[in-house]
């Protein structure tokens, strides 16, 4: 029994066999065309489907188009560039059943290892706008099935929210930014199963390069340490190197792309957040400009009069805010060291 055909037996939902179809027919092939579970079951060659899903079910569900995946990543990342908090925690129910759709899509996982680490910020997103809560109550989203039956990645229009009072957007950003929260969020969480493949290697270029060899672990935070891990907005490899930053540091497109080459990869990130400490003189600060960019990170300081991390996190993108302590917690788990004993980077 091929391992697709043992999930779908294990769970027995039509979601499962939303997910498997969607793995056996791949993204190409689906096009615009509105494919039923039926048509993409019959593909992967499960005998018997109607045992498990009823036949109005195969018949009347269709999967997600490349549109409609064009425009739940255009959302995801919309909503982490942004510093709304609510818009994060609309998105998370479709960003959930997209994680479970890219597991099983061939070529999935790059972009699954990628989401996967995100979704933390989905869910501490949903929950501080309800412990810290803006003007009136949340907003409900809509019960039932999506439109037309379909398995979607979409979510529904979210109503117009009110302005958040700079008060509660300061409450919430001093909530998230909590090094315990994340502490106790990532407490007890395996390490990705590459990290002890790569992680030797890793230390001994990145303790070469002058860097705390502890910061290797930002790879889990960016990649899950999938040297293969996407984002849908063109980043890549273990530490998520954007075209340009890549070439700034050397590493080649190629092909092949050096990016994905995780020594190579691993000491252009060490080389990066060297160059990242010297000019932000604190380690928060590097990580805030490594995920936001260092011209705007240097610019809020400036516009601010500031000179740390707290200082302007309620001026950064949502991501970044909860990137930062994330990145830390994670250090701090998997090394035992706080942030304040990472010392600065030695060398010239």
């Amino acid at each position: 029994m091929t391992p697709q055909r043992k999930i779908f037996q294990g769970r027995g939902t039509w979601l499962a066999a939303a997910i498997l179809a969607l793995g056996a027919i791949g993204p190409a092939a689906r096009g615009q065309n509105q494919t039923t579970l039926r048509d993409a079951a019959r593909q992967l060659g499960l005998d018997g489907v109607e045992e498990y899903v009823p036949g109005e079910v195969l018949d009347s569900f269709s999967l997600p188009t490349d549109d409609e995946w064009r425009r739940f990543w255009t959302g995801v990342e919309s909503a982490l560039e942004s510093g709304d908090f609510e818009e994060l925690a609309w998105m998370r129910p479709e960003a959930e059943r997209a994680l479970d759709l890219l597991d099983s899509i061939p070529g999935g996982a790059a972009y699954a290892d990628w989401l996967v680490q995100r979704l933390d910020y989905f869910e501490v997103a949903e929950w501080v706008t309800k412990r810290v809560p803006g003007e009136g109550p949340p907003p409900i989203r809509p019960r039932g099935t999506p439109a037309a039956r379909r398995v979607s990645v979409v979510p529904p229009p979210a109503p117009k929210p009110a302005p958040v009072p700079a008060a509660v957007n300061r409450q919430r950003t001093e909530t998230v930014t909590n090094l315990e929260l994340w502490k106790e969020k990532t407490r007890g969480r395996p390490a990705p199963s590459r990290a002890k493949q790569l992680v030797p290697a890793l230390k001994k270029i990145f303790s070469a390069e002058g860097v705390p060899s502890a910061l290797v672990w930002l790879a889990e935070v960016e990649s899950s340490f999938n040297p293969e891990a996407k984002s849908p907005v063109g980043a890549r490899g273990l530490y998520q190197f954007m075209p340009a930053t890549a070439r700034s540091l050397g590493l080649e497109e190629g092909p092949p792309d050096e990016r994905t080459h995780p020594e190579k990869s691993g000491r252009a990130a060490a080389r990066y957040l060297k160059n990242l400490y010297r000019r932000f003189d604190s380690w928060p600060l590097a990580l805030a400009a490594y995920n936001a960019g260092e011209g705007r990170v240097g610019r809020l300081l400036k516009e601010q009069g500031a000179a740390t991390f707290a200082a302007i996190a309620s001026h950064l993108p949502s991501e970044t805010r909860m990137y930062v302590p994330k990145v830390l917690a994670t250090v701090y788990h998997r090394e035992g060291v706080e942030p304040e004993k990472l010392p600065p980077p030695s060398g010239s």
